[in-house]
């Protein structure tokens, strides 16, 4: 099966040079914040911050591939990904999914579960989750802007 990438950011994404990002288990669900991306969205105030849910997150990953690994195609996906940089949606080839050991697990698989992919400037998140949310926060720049998810995957998916 081939490998698609569906990504999920429109018109927002994570500070280039420094993001930060910081991962909190919230019982079954894992919560992702980062500083958001100012210079290229002037609707977002330097040092503020996003937060994504991953409601039902079975496993996760925070690694360090970093954006000259995904260039020089040392990545898994560096083939395959269409840019750095970007949050997706992952759909394809479990073999891709599976191929890297050293996946956190949180909750036993659901069946449901959906692989998300975030790449920063330093590190790379994975998670394997039922869903995706933007995390209805006072203190979430997403929130605030009143931000989406390009779409939903659950409902893309169930097409």
């Amino acid at each position: 099966m081939q490998t698609s990438f569906l990504q999920l950011n429109e018109g927002w994404n994570a500070e280039p040079n420094a993001p930060s990002s910081a991962v909190e288990i919230q019982g079954s669900d894992l919560v992702l914040s980062f500083y958001v991306n100012a210079f290229q969205y002037p609707e977002f105030e330097e040092d503020e911050v996003a937060i994504l849910r991953f409601v039902h997150c079975e496993r996760y990953r925070l690694g360090s591939m970093n954006d000259e690994g995904w260039f020089r195609g040392q990545c898994r996906f560096s083939k395959l990904a269409p840019a750095w940089g970007e949050f997706y949606l992952v759909q394809g080839d479990s073999a891709l999914l599976n191929a890297r050991q050293d996946w956190k697990t949180i909750d036993s698989p659901s069946g449901n579960g959906q692989h998300f992919l975030f790449y920063f400037r330093d590190d790379t998140f994975e998670c394997v989750a039922e869903q995706c949310l933007i995390e209805p926060s006072a203190n979430n720049a997403l929130q605030r802007t009143g931000k989406k998810l390009r779409f939903s995957p659950v409902a893309e998916l169930r097409r």
